[in-house]
Formats: C-alpha cells, structure tokens, sequence
C-alpha cells in the first residue's frame, strides 16, 4: 500500500505545479480595426481604468511622456501613407505617446513600438510626428481608458482619447481622393496586357471559355508586340491549341521559342520544343 501511495502522491504534486490559474488582467487589451477611405488603421493598447486615482496630473504627470495605456505601446498600423498636421507619414506601424497638459497635450508618433512602455533612451530620430492639441473636459468621467475613432469622413477621421474627465483628439487624413484617381484612370484606361494575359491563363488552367481566353491573349500579346514575352506567346500556343487551332499556336510556340532562346530560359525552350514535336511542326 505505502508503495502505491508515494507514486499517487508526486502524481498530485506534480499536477499542482504545472496547473496556472488564470485571472483577469488589470489592463484588458483591445484590438480596433477602422477603415477611413480606402485606408486601414489598427489601433492595439490596453486599457487601465481610475480606480478612484487620480490620473492627470498625477498617474500621467504634466510634462512629462506618458506610454498612453498599460503595458506594451499602444501602436497605430496604417495600410497607406497618411498626414497628420501637413506632416506626410509612411504606411507601417508607429507607437503613440503623449504629453498631457492642463489646457494641451502634445501626440507624438515613435517609429519603434518594440518598447513596454516608454523608451529606457528616447531617439529624438524615430519621432514621425509631433502635435499640439487642446484638451476638453467631459461632461462624467470615464473610468476606463478608451481610444477610438471619432469624425469619420471618406478621407479623414479623429482619433479619440478619453479618460478620467479629459477627451484630446487627433485629426488625420488619408489619401482617398488619390487612391480613387488612380483607380478610375485605370479602369477608364482599359484593363492592362498584365490583366488580360491573367484572366486568358486562369480561363486556360479551369477549362472556361476558350473563345474568351483566345481573345484576351491575342490582346496581351499584342499590347506587348515591341518587347515581345516569351512567356506570354507560350500561354497563347496553349490556348490556341486547346481550341483547336494547330496553326496559330504552332506560330505563337515557335515565336516563343525563338525569344526563350534570346532570353536562355531553359524551361521554356523545352516546353515550346516539346509542344512543336507534339504538334508535328519539328
């Protein structure tokens, strides 16, 4: 019996050991995904709450840079460039720090969010943007730390900060007015030979309408007649030949041969070979 119990009993000690309780975090993180335009923008933090402290001019000291939430940097991800005060920003992620005032606070955007926290050693370099903005009081407080997106427009939106009796927030702009030019004179252009030999090899590869696929390939083969590609005229020997024109591909496998060799492209030197064989023209 004593043997039996020793066993059991470093099977319980050891199962203690290795279970973790988990309990809720005193910061509770949150993760924001707001589209403003064409743009994407993740905001990530976690959010204290009061607690009956008193935050501004105490928690978060007047002056001084506060990480602007709990534990890791509360970060920004932008999908496109943006403008944050006439200051012109690259996409990517930045880290949002702040330095409350009584009437302003200064938003500063850091190019490194890897801190927890502020920085042991602030980079003035890694500083993107600095602004001044005025406080506002509210009306009740805000018990827990909240950040969101306020005033959205097709190309501009606020980012909000509010906690204790405070509000600040941060206007930016994205480029949708842009973003949309570029699309409508693309579109209004007419599809590219890229889009057309696309949509002719995906017809060829799920055996869709060849008559469809024949059509976009000659036009992508033409569009491209001055620097002709090699690969383009290896699509259109196969889809010529899969509607049942020997002739044509023939031509279009022997023009792609001819640029493969230009190019030593080994591959397609092979292929266009083995297809001319196939088709009786060698």
């Amino acid at each position: 019996m004593k043997r039996l119990i020793v066993p059991i009993l470093l099977l319980v000690i050891s199962s203690i050991t290795n279970a973790q309780i988990e309990t809720p975090a005193p910061s509770p993180a949150q993760k924001i995904t707001q589209k403003v335009g064409l743009t994407d923008i993740t905001l990530e933090y976690s959010r204290p709450s009061m607690k009956g402290r008193t935050i501004f001019g105490s928690l978060a000291e007047y002056g001084e840079i506060w990480r602007t939430g709990a534990n890791a940097n509360t970060k920004l991800t932008f999908s496109t460039d943006f403008i944050i005060a006439e200051n012109s920003l690259a996409e990517g992620s930045y880290a949002l720090y702040t330095i409350p005032g009584e009437k302003t606070w200064e938003i500063i955007l850091y190019t490194d969010t890897t801190n927890w926290g502020t920085p042991g050693k602030w980079d003035e370099t890694k500083v993107a943007a600095r602004v001044v903005v005025p406080t506002q009081k509210s009306a009740i407080d805000i018990e827990t730390l909240t950040i969101g997106f306020d005033n959205l427009t097709n190309s501009s939106a606020v980012l909000g900060i509010m906690w204790e009796n405070t509000y600040v927030g941060l206007k930016f702009e994205t480029p949708t007015d842009e973003m949309v030019s570029k699309s409508i004179l693309k579109v209004m252009n007419g599809p590219t030979a890229n889009d057309m030999f696309g949509a002719a090899v995906f017809y060829l590869q799920t055996d869709k309408d060849m008559d469809s696929a024949q059509v976009w390939i000659d036009k992508a083969v033409e569009m491209t007649a001055d620097a002709p590609k090699f690969w383009y005229l290896r699509q259109q020997s196969l889809i010529h030949a899969k509607a049942g024109k020997t002739k044509t591909a023939i031509s279009a496998a022997k023009a792609s041969l001819k640029y493969a060799k230009i190019a030593n492209n080994g591959a397609y030197i092979k292929m266009n070979t083995a297809s001319l064989k196939e088709w009786g023209a060698l």
